[in-house]
């Protein structure tokens, strides 16, 4: 794969970096960090990408690993309160409900269930990309699937 072939392979999965690196991270700016940090790996790595068709997978593995490095190394930990805080001063947004229910869900979860609903990658692919097994993965979709039901239902009580 060539330069010119690696920043288009980049750009085309530019908005799944983006997904993956929010389901992880709180703040834009580390998302930033990490989605360049990983693009720069993988440019250094290329050599290491044995079948090209599965670059863009590749290439979110880097991304998980560098997002989750990027937290093992945040100095002050944000409360959850904090969280929460955090989520409130967003709403300013504009976020949909159902974005803000899922930045609700676990981070085990919410990686999946981005992965699966948001990017389309199949549980074979999350499979390979998060190195669980593929009854996990649907354990989790499931389990997901039934904390957004309470977690909109929740809301919907509240916001009307």
């Amino acid at each position: 794969m060539n330069k010119d072939e690696f920043v288009d392979k980049v750009l085309e999965a530019e908005s799944t970096l983006y997904h993956v690196s929010k389901s992880i991270l709180i703040h834009d700016e580390d998302c930033e960090d990490a989605v360049q940090c990983a693009i720069l790996k993988a440019y250094n790595k290329l050599g290491k990408l044995k079948k090209e068709q599965y670059f863009k997978t590749w290439l979110v593995r880097i991304l998980i690993n560098e997002c989750y490095s990027l937290k093992r190394k945040e100095c002050s930990k944000i409360s959850y309160e904090e969280y929460f805080e955090f989520i409130k001063a967003d709403d300013k947004k504009d976020y949909t409900e159902l974005y803000l229910a899922i930045q609700k869900l676990p981070e085990r979860i919410r990686i999946t269930i981005v992965l699966y609903y948001v990017e389309g990658y199949s549980v074979k692919e999350i499979k390979q990309i998060l190195k669980i097994p593929a009854g996990t993965v649907k354990s989790r979709l499931s389990k997901g699937r039934k904390l957004l039901k309470i977690n909109l239902e929740h809301m919907e009580a509240i916001y009307g």
